[in-house]
């Protein structure tokens, strides 16, 4: 797939039907084997990287690096792609760190995303990619798990693409969170 032609309206939502199960995980709260069980459990067999940078800071999420986290899911036969187009840019991390100061929370602590972040992410970023592409690429026989590292969708950007893969190609999505057996089926 050419990520550069990447454009909403150039695939369908009648190609995306092929798409069994989509799913949406984050880093924070997990262990690397719990992380890798709660895949497994809901039967992902490709992630979707949608991190600028593919690493998380500290030890605790060590597991979650690129290099890491790439050789443990091949060990438990689950794909990999990073897809760097759909990651939020720096200038729009700023925003969304402004409004987490302005409020008091920090990153592991959101809970929501800053409207002005979520529209212009959506204009900036989610416009101007082409879901329908990616989705028509996805495999049909194993869940696909869109990956970032907040704790709870609803505080990351991929509760957005998960939103437009619901709203336009009417796919169901699952949010996998630590301590719950298989999420809870959104849409």
């Amino acid at each position: 797939m050419d990520a550069e032609n990447r454009r909403i309206g150039t695939h369908t939502p009648a190609e995306s039907l092929r798409v069994k199960r989509t799913a949406t995980i984050g880093v924070y709260g997990f262990t690397a084997r719990a992380f890798l069980e709660k895949l497994t459990g809901a039967g992902v067999g490709l992630l979707l990287d949608l991190r600028q940078r593919c690493g998380v800071r500290g030890p605790d999420y060590c597991w979650a690096n690129s290099a890491r986290l790439q050789r443990a899911l091949a060990a438990a036969s689950i794909g990999y792609w990073h897809v760097k187009q759909l990651a939020p840019t720096t200038e729009l991390r700023q925003v969304q760190y402004r409004e987490d100061a302005r409020q008091g929370v920090g990153k592991r602590n959101r809970v929501a995303l800053a409207p002005e972040y979520a529209e212009r992410y959506t204009r900036e970023i989610l416009d101007e990619f082409d879901l329908g592409a990616l989705v028509a690429e996805l495999p049909s026989d194993v869940a696909s798990a869109l990956f970032c590292v907040e704790r709870d969708p609803e505080a990351c950007h991929r509760s957005l693409v998960a939103e437009r893969l619901r709203g336009v190609y009417g796919l169901p999505v699952t949010d996998l969170r630590p301590g719950f057996s298989q999420g809870v089926p959104q849409g």
